[in-house]
């Protein structure tokens, strides 16, 4: 258990190195400082490891097999009697408890810590934009925005914004066009700006303000996207949601994803021993092995991403979708290194 803990963070320490490298350089030059590229990258990092963890899983039982092998320890594992099963079950129960972490603790984690600097990246958008709309007594208010940040007191500033005001028939009452819209708890409020009348005239104003039952936590509920809500919350989340008739496939995804995620390291963990398996004790070439095993992986991949892509279109129930393909590599893992130890 201890070689496959470490050979998983040693892949983890490489990998993740890699990738906030890369997210640093690109993020330094739009960054107002360097601690600021430096903690942006930081939450893109642990946004992006949920992604490659299945795959490090697989890796990390690669490096610890192989050093086995070349210990020739796992010629004594053999020699005691012990079956495959019997030495790979602490890379399982490991994989399992490190699913448990992710999942449990570093999935929640990664949301609070996305959740203080909010913007229109971690939102769904509509037509590359923020859409909002609310009926105020009998009129009608729609906004659009092209951007957000998070304001003073968790308020939230939607900028390039244009509003629309139309009455109980439809028809057109006012329009307001402002660099920003702010959204707090007692409802919309901008500074400087231009107000269209049905008459075409506009009208310059240093205030505007309008009563809203939305405010910045459900608005942020209704459009996060599903990486962006904890594993905690996903459930009433998605209760939520259907109670306004939203779609919510892809947060079931996301909840079940996130549930399984011990079940699908479990799986890669297996994929990883089926990979080690050999009978060469000398001059053992680790190299074609773990080149044809992160072919595997890319292709496991794809195969995962069109699986969910299925699901969240609604082709294939979202628990099939998500539970599928660690089932399909952990019984076809499983079946090779049964033939493997028999022949």
């Amino acid at each position: 258990m201890r070689r496959w803990i470490s050979g998983l963070f040693l892949v983890l320490l490489i990998v993740c190195g890699v990738i906030f490298s890369i997210t640093f350089i690109e993020k330094m030059p739009s960054a107002p400082s360097t601690l600021g590229a430096l903690w942006t990258s930081w939450v893109l990092l642990l946004q992006y490891i949920p992604l490659f963890l299945p795959l490090a899983a697989f890796m990390g039982t690669l490096v610890a097999t192989y050093n086995l092998t070349r210990s020739s320890e796992s010629v004594i594992i053999s020699g005691a009697g012990l079956s495959p099963y019997q030495s790979s079950k602490p890379f399982l129960i490991a994989a399992f408890l490190v699913g448990l972490f992710a999942s449990g603790a570093m999935n929640p984690y990664a949301v609070a810590v996305a959740h203080k600097d909010n913007s229109q990246d971690y939102m769904e958008l509509t037509d590359g934009a923020i859409w909002l709309r609310e009926t105020v007594g009998s009129d009608t208010f729609t906004m659009r925005a092209t951007g957000m940040r998070r304001g003073e007191n968790d308020s939230l500033i939607f900028t390039e914004a244009s509003g629309f005001i139309l009455d109980s028939e439809s028809k057109f009452v006012s329009r307001i066009e402002t660099d920003g819209i702010m959204l707090s708890d007692s409802g919309f409020s901008a500074k400087n700006v231009t107000i269209f009348m049905p008459d075409g005239q506009p009208e310059a104003r240093a205030g505007w303000r309008l009563a809203s039952l939305m405010t910045p936590g459900s608005v942020l509920e209704r459009h996060l996207k599903p990486a962006q809500v904890s594993i905690w919350k996903l459930p009433g989340f998605i209760k939520n949601m259907n109670k306004m008739g939203l779609n919510s496939r892809g947060h079931r995804i996301q909840l079940w994803t996130l549930l399984f995620l011990p079940l699908t390291l479990v799986a890669m963990a297996t994929l990883g021993v089926a990979f080690s398996q050999t009978r060469q004790r000398r001059n053992f070439r680790f190299g074609p092995k773990f080149s044809a095993g992160i072919l595997t992986c890319f292709i496991l991949y794809f195969i995962i991403n069109v699986f969910g892509a299925l699901g969240v279109s609604g082709a294939l129930p979202t628990l099939l979708a998500v539970l599928a393909p660690p089932l399909i590599v952990l019984f076809g893992a499983a079946i090779f290194i049964v033939s493997f130890d028999t022949i």
